[in-house]
């Protein structure tokens, strides 16, 4: 459905360093740079960082959530303990087993360096 999603950062380098980090427990290769962009390009899509073109500073989404698959509970735990390591906030529950309309899922949540809210899941059998 998505071809890729971007968010905005106010400090690239800093934004670059964190999602490498972030996305290499994901098995994702470092951040390609493209002037005032990073790209994390995969089979399934393209995740981006960019300074904001219009010279404003950038500012997370309201009620905004981006979700990041991960293959087990085990990856999703990394996912979140490397997010910390470099700078990110835990928000929301700890890590662990959430159950909805959607099954059993196991969810881990953090706020990158702009404030913005990733998730990285992982569906349960």
């Amino acid at each position: 459905m998505f071809s890729h999603v971007m968010i905005g950062t106010n400090d690239l380098d800093k934004a670059k360093a964190f999602y490498d980090k972030l996305l290499g427990t994901l098995e994702v290769r470092p951040a390609r740079v493209d002037g005032h962009r990073i790209f994390y390009t995969t089979k399934t899509g393209v995740f981006s960082v960019s300074k904001p073109i219009n010279g404003e500073p950038a500012t997370p989404a309201n009620g905004g959530t981006i979700g990041f698959a991960c293959n087990s509970p085990e990856q999703v735990e990394a996912w979140h303990a490397a997010g910390i390591a470099n700078g990110g906030t835990t928000c929301e529950n700890p890590p662990g087993i959430r159950e909805g309309s959607t099954g059993k899922l196991y969810l881990a949540y953090l706020r990158d360096l702009d404030g913005n809210k990733l998730c990285a899941m992982h569906r349960l059998g």
